[in-house]
């Protein structure tokens, strides 16, 4: 499939292209050409290879005099990877070959893009390991290093060797920080992650595009990978001696570019100087206060003066991550923390060694300014692009989640491509309820506990997309985050989607499935593990809440499960090393039924509950594990056809079966019980009832539906070994049609349903 985009993005579509099209690739591949005609079918051949196992499109970017895309057009009809041509005209050629990658980054689809010749020195069967180094490391680049251990420069001679090795000595030289650990700064074959790069701020010039984007970009995590540099396919270098001189005009530029910011803070800071040496004077000479008091009321004067410049002049082109309330005294309490620094020092200099204190006082401004700068740069006035990452999961195509904050419970929903519209969308930041009712009654819910950022408070915005808004507490809680906030929205959501997510877990055997369910802290977890573990015929769906649809279908919902140290001591084949054994002591004592019936009295006392449940959980997180880690080699089923209903409980020793209304009936009061802890009961009538119809009744239609026809048995057990009486009840009905089921073994974060 081939893209034809000329260099204002028009575009025209191939037939092909137009039916496969919308299949979002792993990798981009930028290979940016220039008279490589003699390549493109060999590469092309390499990397769809490489394909079969990792999606890719191809993404060529072309500034050729002869008929290199001619050849790229011919391959439209053999390759199964989307082939996207963009040819530049001699004028729109700027920025030579780093221009053409910035191109061809523009015009990607995938959330990762692999940079790289066209001559096959670079070995397309590296880009899998680039990418499974990305995905091992969260690396934002990964490079593939001819100089790491067991990487090689291969091909080149002598002569060629000494310059590669003498040009990244140099880029070191010039840039030992942002190039700290990176072997080969000189590559031309790199991953990147395109959302970490703002390519508006790259100013290519020439081959070396990767130290462009190392030295221009900060806070990137950077891993390498070994590769051995091959010989060429086809065609000619297009190293040259004016590429040399080009490089070396490069590096000084960036170098210059680099040092312009610290040397503005740096007049800032000496026009910030004459202000506190004014200062010092006027109060230690005419006022006639000692000086070591004079110094820190000059220091509050000059650090007003150096925010004010600091904040318009040297990083004016910040997008603030902080206020600039937040940003002042952050400064104000950075410039007064070197005070305990330099008073000791001034004090050694002038009243012990003699030295004058105007001399002394300039001498200690001078020690702390790099440390100043540092400072400001990374924290106070850091880019809030910097580092910024969205975490995206896709529940079944149905409904989509873009969080600020990582969601570990939809970990097996993720997805590397970023949203383009999101279902919900989550972001931390600062809760304001002002100008509303709190009652959703104009599409915006409030709650508050009243503490502010230090407190659990969220607003709920409904509109094309939902958007939630969570205190900055919550960040670092996110299993409240997800549990209390955004579960109770998916719900519902599903619920306008026509599908219901039900307290219960679920497991397959011969294509049906068949979902438990119980009250809270029944046991319902151990039971599953203990079965899946027993019965090589079950393959696991979910353990706390299953999605099902009208028509009979269940779908997966593989959230970490909830252990206790009963759980584990009923397991014989966990993986959990001895700490996660000891740690399981304390997580058990806190998360455990009486801890959390403790919860639940707190709040008719009145108490900021849900913020002493956050604080808690984040001093003591649950003790949530995959379930591949409870019980190793299960497998994994994608959806399958309800079949039948196990509804366990502790009183009792028999089977009994269930009509349609009893079992519907418990079903509905379990899903309840699973809910309930604060805020759900000031958020659930506006998350059901935002859009004027009660979505309760669709709900509780969708599981009718779904259990209609499915044989349901209520378990009962004083001994709690239900889990022996299951294989029995789980007998798979053949008669009846299922979906085509997915089964193997996932990977904790990769799901077998993207």
């Amino acid at each position: 499939m081939l893209r034809q985009v000329d260099f204002r993005g028009r575009e025209s579509r191939s037939p092909a292209e137009l039916e496969n099209g919308s299949r979002t690739p792993a990798v981009s591949v930028i290979v940016p050409t220039r008279n490589e005609a003699g390549n493109i079918q060999k590469l092309v051949e390499c990397l769809e290879s490489v394909a079969r196992d990792l999606p890719l499109e191809i993404v060529f970017v072309d500034d050729s005099t002869d008929d290199t895309p001619a050849v790229i057009e011919a391959m439209r009809d053999e390759a199964r990877s989307r082939i996207v041509l963009i040819h530049r005209t001699p004028e729109q050629r700027v920025g030579g070959l780093g221009g053409a990658v910035i191109e061809g980054l523009r015009a990607a689809r995938a959330p990762y893009a692999c940079v790289m010749d066209a001559d096959l020195q670079h070995p397309p069967a590296v880009i899998a390991e680039l990418f499974a180094k990305a995905q091992e490391t969260d690396a934002d680049v990964v490079v593939a290093s001819r100089y790491c251990t067991n990487g090689s420069a291969g091909s080149f001679g002598m002569l060629r060797a000494a310059v590669s090795r003498a040009s990244g000595s140099a880029a070191h030289v010039f840039f030992p920080l942002r190039l700290r650990g990176v072997s080969d700064p000189m590559s031309g074959f790199f991953l990147v992650r395109r959302d970490a790069v703002a390519l508006e701020r790259l100013r290519p010039r020439g081959f070396k595009i990767l130290l462009e984007i190392l030295v221009r970009t900060s806070g990137l995590r950077v891993a390498e990978v070994p590769f051995e540099f091959g010989k060429r396919f086809a065609g000619e270098s297009k190293a040259s001696l004016r590429e040399g001189v080009r490089y070396l005009g490069h590096l000084a530029h960036l170098r210059t570019a680099a040092s312009m910011r610290f040397a503005r803070f740096g007049i800032v800071g000496a026009t910030g100087l004459a202000v506190n040496m004014a200062v010092i004077f006027a109060l230690t000479e005419v006022a006639g206060l000692f000086y070591l008091l004079s110094a820190i009321v000059a220091t509050q004067a000059s650090t007003l003066w150096n925010f004010f410049f600091t904040d318009r002049w040297v990083f004016p082109d910040r997008e603030r991550s902080r206020g600039v309330w937040s940003r002042m005294w952050m400064f104000f309490a950075m410039n007064n923390a070197a005070l305990p620094l330099r008073v000791p020092l001034m004090f050694l200099l002038t009243s012990l060694l003699g030295v004058h204190y105007m001399i002394s006082n300039v001498f200690s401004l001078g020690v702390i300014a790099v440390i100043r700068y540092a400072f400001s740069d990374s924290i106070i006035w850091k880019d809030a692009r910097r580092g910024a990452r969205a975490h995206s999961y896709d529940v079944h195509g149905i409904v989509s989640v873009e969080s600020q904050v990582r969601l570990p419970e939809l970990e097996r929903f993720r997805v590397q491509r970023r949203l383009v519209e999101p279902t919900i969308r989550v972001r931390i930041g600062k809760v304001n309820g002002k100008d509303d009712s709190g009652d959703g009654g104009n599409g915006r819910l409030h709650y508050d506990e009243g503490l502010g950022s230090l407190g659990f408070a969220t607003d709920i915005t409904v509109g094309e997309s939902i958007d939630v808004v969570a205190s900055k507490l919550l960040k670092y809680s996110p299993h409240v985050l997800y549990t209390n906030v955004v579960e109770p929205i998916l719900r519902w959501t599903f619920v306008e989607r026509g599908y219901a997510l039900v307290h219960g877990a679920c497991m397959e055997t011969g294509g049906d499935a068949f979902l438990v369910t119980a009250r809270t802290d029944t046991g319902k977890t151990t039971t599953i593990l203990k079965s899946l573990g027993s019965y090589d015929h079950c393959s696991f769906l979910s353990d706390d809440l299953t999605l099902v649809s009208p028509d009979g279908r269940v779908m997966t919902y593989p959230k970490p499960l909830t252990i206790s140290r009963h759980t584990v001591s009923a397991l014989s084949n966990h993986s959990l090393s001895k700490w996660e054994r000891f740690w399981l002591i304390f997580q058990s004592r806190v998360h455990s039924k009486s801890g959390r019936r403790f919860a639940f009295g707190l709040t008719r006392a009145k108490l900021p509950v849900a913020t002493i449940n956050a604080i808690v959980q984040m001093i003591v997180p649950p003790p949530k594990y995959d379930v591949s880690r409870l019980v190793p080699g299960v497998t994994f089923v994608d959806e399958a056809r309800l079949a039948g209903l196990i509804v366990i409980e502790r009183n009792g020793d028999q089977a009994v079966p269930l009509n349609g209304g009893e079992a519907l009936e418990t079903l509905m009061r379990n899903c309840e019980d699973a809910y309930g802890f604060p805020p759900y009961h000031q958020i659930e009538h506006f998350l059901h009832s935002r859009n004027g119809s009660d979505l309760r009744a669709a709900e509780r239609e969708i599981v009718a539906s779904a259990l209609s026809g499915v044989a349901a048995t209520r378990l009962q057990s004083q001994k709690r070994d239900w889990w022996q009486k299951l294989g029995g009840l789980m007998t798979p009905v053949a008669s009846r049609p299922f979906p085509q089921t997915v089964k193997g073994h996932l990977a904790p974060g990769i799901t077998a349903f993207e």
